[in-house]
């Protein structure tokens, strides 16, 4: 049984325009505070900005790819191209971070004037506010409507601001002490920061991309199941998630009664669909199997009044992504196994 919930999707596009303007605005701002300061902490936070604006345009794209319906050439839609962004993003950070690496060391080596911080740094504050709220805004939006790309500018832009009162109490410590040298290693290790942060996001897009298990979700899911399940659900398994962007993707194998006509199967179904797609409100397809019942499922099925019980009830399974997650139909057998394992 195939089924499709579907929800309003959510207009993003407006919002990461927005990101886009403030990033170019941001970017001129920190270009003119390098200029009056010659500074390389400084320098590598204009270089960031650059990667904001790419990325606030290559988020644009994304989401209106993501935005377009199914077609014949992609069945499942276009969200998976928030991946392939989210992971060019995440490359363009680590490139920006080996920029900022070879332009310090050359200071750093040759030596480097810096003037005017006191003007500089205030420049470069209002710019890390800003970064800050919008990042705050898109991480909370992305979070609320289940964007990668979102997500993904928000946590660089909040990183961004991090970073930039990081260099601003470097550069402090030059204003006072004097020791220009320390420009070039603040803006040093502000690229090794910046580098773990794209790492970060590549490895997450990646994931994505193969379909990598999000135990967290899995988690949810089963958690729903088991707090709602229903006598006649004698076990679900076999439970598979793909994300596609902002949708999903369920299989999974649900155990009923094998005496069941096909209406009644296809209420119970329906049943369990409907529970799922209530809680977790996006969009998602369901892809759900029946099962018939054998002899092993009657140690663990609650069914008291059941007409074809073979073999008596011994004990109640809680559902757990571990045995949610296996192909075969729960049994105390399964059970036994599961706990050798673990001892």
């Amino acid at each position: 049984m195939s089924q499709e919930i579907q929800y309003k999707k959510p207009n993003h596009l407006p919002f990461q325009r927005v990101i886009a303007f403030v990033g170019i605005l941001l970017f001129i701002a920190k270009l003119i505070a390098w200029k009056i300061t010659l500074s390389d902490a400084i320098f590598s936070d204009a270089m960031e900005s650059i990667v904001n604006i790419i990325s606030a345009f290559l988020g644009l794209y994304s989401l209106y790819l993501a935005a377009k319906p199914r077609d014949r050439e992609h069945p499942y839609g276009h969200g998976k191209v928030e991946f392939i962004t989210s992971g060019i993003e995440g490359a363009l950070i680590i490139i920006a971070g080996i920029l900022i690496i070879s332009q310090s060391t050359i200071n750093l080596i040759k030596g480097n004037t810096v003037s005017n911080l006191d003007s500089g740094m205030v420049i470069v504050f209002m710019t890390g506010v800003v970064n800050y709220v919008m990042g705050w805004l898109s991480y909370r939006k992305g979070a609320k409507e289940n964007s990668l790309v979102l997500m993904a500018s928000g946590k660089h832009l909040q990183t961004d601001t991090l970073s930039t009162l990081g260099i601003i109490a470097g550069l402090s410590m030059v204003y006072i002490t004097h020791w220009l040298w320390l420009d070039s290693v603040i803006a040093l290790g502000f690229a090794l920061y910046i580098i773990w942060v794209g790492y970060k996001i590549v490895r997450k897009s990646l994931g994505g991309i193969m379909d990598e298990s999000d135990e967290d979700l899995l988690k949810k899911i089963v958690f729903i199941l088991e707090t709602h399940r229903h006598i006649e659900w004698i076990d679900v398994h076999n439970m598979k998630i793909q994300q596609y962007g902002a949708n999903l993707h369920i299989d999974a194998h649900i155990t009923l009664p094998w005496y069941y006509s096909l209406r009644e199967a296809h209420g119970e179904m329906e049943k369990a669909i409907i529970l799922l797609a209530h809680h977790l409100d996006r969009q998602v397809e369901f892809n759900f199997h029946m099962d018939d019942c054998k002899p092993i499922s009657c140690s663990v099925c609650q069914i008291s009044d059941c007409p074809a019980r073979e073999f008596p009830f011994v004990k109640r399974v809680e559902w757990t992504i571990e045995n949610v997650s296996k192909v075969k139909k729960h049994s105390l057998q399964e059970e036994f196994n599961s706990s050798s394992e673990k001892n």
